[in-house]
């Protein structure tokens, strides 16, 4: 097809600051969340230095044409480098004043640390005389510049920085300084020569002296870090589709490491990790923003408040900039109340003038969200239902699970910054690669290190906790853990780390690999072997939203249960009733397994309804215990489910006890198992099969579940509401003997009793058969409950068991946008269940549907429920408040 001559090229480059804001937060997909929230505070009039963004499309683009820039895209830069310098009076590459910039990524979705970023963008061997000519600084100047060199030559040139790092250290020592703040500038000067050989020696050519080469250099290097194996594996985490690109900031530079007027810090509108309402930061008097995030220097606190709570003796930013910190503590109000939200900022301070870097909405702990969310509310920031869309479900799961005990002993080896709360235990690891293969080995691990970097992402993920020895409670470690939801302490400064001898020393203590250590994230305690733990108190803020999302929720939320401690706990998170109660697992306690044997083992009926008789009582004390707990809500049982092979022995001792136990002869006991062995047991002889087949079973079970039902009635007066699930159905005539059956034994039972109690019989939908004749299997089933785990197996064609070994790589290569068994494949897997759901209500129009799978606790999943119309989400106990939230988002989001 023949392009338009005539159509307008399309544009990439959007400008900010001096009273141009070609862009604002609602821009975020174009620009990215960085200069979206760039282009916004230059629009109110805060002090931004001036920039442009070069768009997500061009990301895009870039990797589409075999990463190559169009010509239009090299003018419209060159406009917006015209748009500083009109701004700034500093011309790029100019020898007498040079304009400096910064190249920095900015993706829709907060990446800390994922990507790269260039400072002092513009230095040269000409440009770096001007800079000390201009600054009257010529120490400042050669700092810069070495420090421009070294940060090039890493994210451009992907030298080797541990040969600058080197260097640099010896420098020091042979001048016997212990600080980069101790060297002159005659020091940075023969330094940077030295690093200057270093590129040569490694890249074969000279350090580029051409700015605009080292512009795109550093462009390039930021759209490719978007597909770098750490960006990768952050995108995997935290569902950031791949298709999104970065966007790339240029900005001119301001700098923090003028002297003792400058400064540069991070900090945060509210406590990140309690959300108290109370600023939250650190800074550095005469550093760049890389050395806070770094650790390579310990930060001060950013107010008076926050220095006298840690004991520390450095002054905080209140006291050593009063006027600065003024400004700064308007600026965040203004920009809290401007995005409704905590704001993560970035600023620097140029000589006594405040400029602010970067606003975007701050990570934050579940906790914290908790607590701001309604916290907001209570104050009119925001509504109670904003507040129930403010907190990320999935962040719930850090306050559903055990804390330590405050009572136990505690052997407190170190104490660092608490950078991250909870708190958790596991065996010393020194290095990433090493957590992974420990963690996918089945252990709990502890990831120590001196300090973290983006490389360590894997590994931290794998981590139950991590302790690092540098680094504030801003660094990499902190703000990453806290995303992720691991406990983390930080800035353990007595911590000797020797990773290649894989141990670590501290008061006079020796760790090795392999030894168990606790840290405690809330306190910073960091204790040698493993603390006791104690069940979390759910009320307070957590109760609040949970009342305000059950207000706007439509879906019902279930539980996953068949044990007493099970149902309680679901009772207590709010579960409405059971999903989901498989009856097998009560067929495996000790005390009735002889029977099940017994009944297994029987030549015919009569001998297997003798042992059924035994299992009666037990079934029926079962379904009692879990009708009482459930008080009246409905519950889903059921029917006896997997194979029948899976109930008997498998070693030589264990068949000598059966034998002995059952009266039969080890032959007989062997061949029977032998006549009952499956080469595909999960398509074999199991669920509505076994019914047909040895009807006799589910007839105990039916009538076990009625007699219970009965007696819970009569006795409390809470009258239980049984769902009777015939699992594994594929066609109506399976269903409708199956529920002949139950009818049967309902009938029955009331009979003997004189009462009947309401309840319904249906079937789990988890062959895709019955998806799609589910018009026919509803003239018999009053409900249908997804079967998710095993419907996506089928449909797949994919063990799950097996599937961990491949499906990683499938992620990856975007073959499935998510793992299919963690959050449904809606495109596959949910056009059948929106399929039957249809066909299901047209047979029978007040049919009740609902997902008992373990996507029942996965938000997106839960998502794709609101929006199909089905009654109810069933999940495991701890993922009900995690259900209710996300239930209710989804029916704010249909709205």
């Amino acid at each position: 097809m023949a392009t338009d001559p005539t159509a307008a090229a399309p544009r990439y480059v959007y400008r900010f600051g001096g009273g141009v804001s070609d862009g604002g937060k609602g821009d975020k997909n174009l620009l990215g969340g960085k200069g979206a929230n760039l282009a916004e505070m230059a629009s109110i009039g805060l002090p931004v230095p001036p920039g442009f963004t070069i768009s997500t499309e061009m990301c895009v683009r870039y990797y589409d044409e075999g990463e190559q820039f169009p010509q239009s895209l090299r003018d419209e830069v060159a406009a917006g480098l015209t748009h500083i310098e009109r701004i700034t009076g500093k011309t790029f590459g100019d020898a007498a004043d040079p304009l400096l910039v910064s190249v920095r990524s900015g993706a829709r979705a907060s990446m800390p640390g994922m990507m790269d970023t260039v400072l002092n963008l513009g230095l040269n061997d000409e440009t770096v005389e001007g800079l000390a000519t201009v600054s009257e600084d010529p120490r400042f100047a050669w700092d810069s510049y070495r420090r421009f060199i070294q940060m090039y030559s890493d994210v451009v040139l992907e030298l080797d920085h541990g040969a600058f790092e080197e260097a640099l250290e010896i420098a020091k020592e042979d001048r016997g300084y212990t600080l980069d703040t101790q060297l002159s500038a005659e020091d940075w000067q023969a330094l940077v020569k030295e690093y200057k050989a270093i590129v040569l020696d490694q890249w074969k050519k000279p350090f580029p002296q051409d700015v605009h080469e080292q512009l795109w250099g550093a462009v390039g290097a930021v759209f490719g870090s978007w597909q770098s194996e750490r960006a990768k594996v952050y995108r995997r985490l935290n569902d950031i589709p791949a298709a999104w690109g970065t966007a790339v900031n240029v900005q001119a530079m301001v700098f923090g490491n003028m002297g003792d007027t400058s400064a540069t810090g991070v900090a945060f509108t509210r406590d990140p990790s309690k959300g108290d309402r109370a600023y939250y930061g650190e800074f550095l008097i005469n550093a760049q923003g890389e050395d806070v995030v770094a650790g390579i220097r310990t930060p001060q606190y950013l107010t008076l408040a926050a220095r006298e709570a840690a004991g520390a003796r450095a002054a905080s930013m209140e006291e050593a900039m009063p006027e600065v910190y003024a400004e700064l503590a308007k600026v965040f109000d203004l920009l809290e109340t401007h995005y409704r939200d905590m704001q993560d900022i970035e600023f620097t301070v140029e000589r006594g003038h405040l400029w602010m870097l970067q606003t975007r909405a701050g990570k934050r702990t579940a906790k914290a969200a908790l607590k701001i969310a309604v916290d907001m509310a209570a104050e009119g920031l925001i509504s109670e239902e904003e507040a129930v869309d403010r907190v990320d479900p999935a962040a719930l799961d850090q306050l559903l699970h055990p804390t330590l005990d405050p009572a136990a002993p505690r052997d407190v080896i170190a104490k660092g910054l608490p950078a991250s709360p909870g708190a958790a235990s596991g065996m010393v690891v020194f290095d990433a690669d090493t957590a992974e293969k420990r963690s996918e080995q089945g252990e709990s691990v502890i990831l120590v290190r001196v300090e973290t970097s983006p490389e360590d992402i894997h590994g931290m993920h794998a981590a139950k906790g991590i302790l690092t020895a540098r680094g504030g409670m801003t660094s990499h470690a902190a703000v990453v853990a806290r995303g992720m939801g691991r406990p983390c302490v930080s800035g353990v400064g007595t911590l000797n780390i020797d990773a290649k001898a894989k141990v670590m020393k501290v008061g006079g203590r020796e760790v090795r690999e392999g030894d168990i250590l606790t840290i405690d994230g809330s306190t910073g305690e960091v204790m040698l072997g493993e603390v006791p733990t104690v069940q979390p108190e759910l009320s307070g803020d957590f109760a609040a939203l949970m009342v305000w999302a059950d207000k706007v929720r439509r879906l019902k939320v279930r539980t996953n249960a068949e044990t007493p401690n099970d149902c309680r706990t679901a009772r207590e998170f709010g579960a409405e009733g059971i999903g989901l109660c498989r009856t097998e697992h009560m067929f495996f306690d000790a005390a009735r397994i002889t029977a099940v044997r017994q009944m297994i083992l029987a030549e015919d009926e009569a001998g297997r309804r003798k042992a059924l008789a035994l299992l009666l009582p037990e079934q029926r004390s079962d379904f009692a215990e879990i009708f009482e707990i459930m008080a009246g809500l409905p519950v889903t049982i059921r029917l006896l489910d997997p194979p029948l092979h899976e109930f008997l022995p498998h070693a030589e001792e264990e068949f000598v006890e059966v034998a002995k136990a059952t009266g039969l002869s080890l032959e007989a006991l062997k061949r029977r198992s032998t006549e009952l062995h499956e080469f595909n047991p999960m398509l074999g002889h199991r669920g509505c099969r076994l019914g047909v087949t040895y009807p006799e079973i589910y007839e105990m079970q039916a009538r076990a579940i009625f007699e219970a039902a009965v007696d819970v009635a009569e006795r409390t007066g809470a009258a239980p509401i049984p769902e009777v699930m015939v699992p594994l159905v594929g066609t109506a005539r399976e269903l409708e003997l199956m529920k002949a059956v139950i009818d049967k034994a309902a009938a029955a039972v009331f009979a003997d009793k004189g009462r009947t109690v309401e309840y319904l019989v249906g079937t789990m939908i988890e062959v895709p058969r019955a998806a799609i004749k589910a018009g026919e299997i509803a003239e018999y089933g009053e409900f249908f409950s997804f079967g998710t785990n095993d419907l996506t197996q089928m449909t797949l064609g994919v063990s799950r068991d097996d599937a961990s070994r491949f499906l990683s790589v499938y992620v990856d290569q975007g073959i499935y946008a998510k793992d299919p068994f963690v959050s449904l494949d809606v495109e596959g897997v949910g056009e059948l269940i929106a399929l039957a759901a249809e066909r299901g209500r047209a047979a029978r129009p007040d049919i009740k549907l609902g997902i008992c799978g373990e996507h029942g606790g996965d938000p997106a999943s839960i998502a794709f429920c609101e929006k199909t119309g089905l009654d109810y989400v069933s999940a495991s106990p701890y993922r009900v408040p995690i259900a209710r939230l996300a239930a209710a988002q989804a029916a704010l989001r249909a709205r």
